[in-house]
């Protein structure tokens, strides 16, 4: 049976916002185990960046408890969370986030430079990162000589390469285009279905969110619905 990797009872984020109250979530519950492939949708001002946020270790709830691998995280300070989110969550943006002028595999080692790992051990882990995702040949090639979706791809060995519990992808295909959206959602039904990386993945296209088994839906701050589960 697969280990509870997240979860979450009833998280409640509230933003100051001058003198009002801005509620983001209002009591979200969820179980996340090893090996699901869940997507996190809805529309814009839903909650799903919140969710994502506190999940990613990037904020903390205002209440609830946030289990991750069976420690509740809830109450760590920002340099505990710091901790954990470098070690045990590999992040994909919509936008790469990649250095220029530098190499696939410079990108890719980035998140070893500071891990007490030896130079070698950290350029061979982000050549197998960057094989993973299909680029072996392309390692030495600059940012700018890449295409969005080799660029995208790049990014997805940078997070890999810390052998992270879970992977979050927040809007990865936002930026390319169809074709090339298709070669991106590949990527990670292989890394879920061959390799059994957790990934928590957050999209407002539903025909992204659908190549997720297990989908949930998020509006004013509510999971709405459920599907997969």
């Amino acid at each position: 049976m697969n280990n509870t990797i997240i979860k979450l009872e009833n998280i409640i984020k509230i933003y100051q916002v001058g003198a009002s109250e801005v509620h983001a979530l209002k009591g979200v519950s969820l179980e996340v185990k090893e090996g699901d492939y869940l997507a996190i949708m809805g529309p814009s001002g839903s909650g799903k960046s919140t969710l994502m946020n506190i999940i990613g270790c990037l904020d903390k709830p205002t209440r609830g408890h946030y289990f991750l691998e069976g420690t509740d995280i809830s109450t760590f300070s920002r340099n505990k969370l710091a901790e954990i989110r470098n070690k045990k969550i590999g992040f994909v943006f919509q936008n790469f986030n990649l250095l220029p002028r530098t190499s696939a595999l410079e990108n890719a080692e980035l998140p070893l430079l500071y891990s007490d790992i030896s130079p070698k051990l950290a350029r061979q882990r982000a050549l197998e990162a960057l094989a993973q995702v299909g680029l072996k040949g392309r390692e030495h090639h600059l940012t700018n000589q890449l295409s969005g979706g080799e660029m995208q791809r790049v990014a997805i060995a940078r997070a890999l390469v810390n052998r992270p519990s879970l992977i979050l992808a927040d809007e990865p295909t936002g930026n390319l285009d169809s074709k090339t959206e298709e070669e991106i959602m590949s990527v990670f039904k292989s890394l879920n279905r061959e390799k059994g990386m957790t990934l928590i993945l957050v999209t407002h296209d539903p025909d992204i969110g659908q190549a997720a088994p297990r989908r949930i839906y998020l509006r004013d701050g509510l999971i709405v619905k459920k599907e997969g589960f």
